[in-house]
């Protein structure tokens, strides 16, 4: 085994500035942060086709991957085989952060050991989709709560806490959840 495979603390050590996160590549971030700053105005629309299978069931198509199922638990007459919208939308928040972190450190070339990120959400469900308790309240979340386990080499923890918060000012998923965004519904 190379010097750069030892196994330490449990996992392969990457020949790379990510420690035992797999790594990526380095270049490409730089080529993606270079486009970035050249035509900040870029606007890119992503889409999703959502197709209802069964009772609360839904697959999700984007782009050409295998489709993304979302349900619902049994207490909400689902057939609990996949995570619930609301849910989903913790893990797409969660995943965006842990994106922006891994990516920053990588920037700021730091070593990353560990990235876990552990998110829950309050919300009251009494309007069950607009057919329940219809009184005036808040429908979605109400408090969404982080809590980011990340070790990186050599990296004081003050310096660690800056990270987290200028990754969650310029993640696109935790501005969804904290501005206003304009929405249309309508029929096809």
């Amino acid at each position: 085994m190379s010097q750069s495979n030892t196994v330490l603390t449990g996992c392969l050590m990457p020949e790379a500035t990510t420690g035992c996160l797999a790594p990526i590549d380095k270049d490409g971030l730089e080529k993606l942060i270079a486009a970035g700053k050249a035509d900040p105005k870029v606007i890119k629309t992503l889409k999703c086709k959502t197709v209802a299978e069964g009772r609360f069931r839904h697959a999700n198509y984007i782009r050409n991957l295998a489709p993304y199922i979302v349900d619902e638990p049994p207490g909400l007459l689902g057939d609990d085989t996949a995570p619930n919208p609301s849910e989903a939308s913790l893990a797409a928040l969660g995943s965006c952060l842990a994106v922006g972190l891994h990516a920053n450190a990588v920037h700021r070339g730091w070593t990353v050991r560990k990235l876990e990120l552990q998110l829950e959400g309050d919300l009251n469900i009494t309007a069950v989709w607009g057919t329940g308790d219809v009184s005036e309240k808040p429908v979605g979340f109400t408090d969404v709560r982080v809590k980011v386990e990340m070790e990186c080499d050599g990296v004081p923890k003050e310096d660690v806490d800056a990270l987290i918060s200028h990754v969650t000012k310029w993640s696109p998923v935790a501005n969804t959840f904290v501005r206003p965004v304009n929405l249309e519904v309508a029929l096809a």
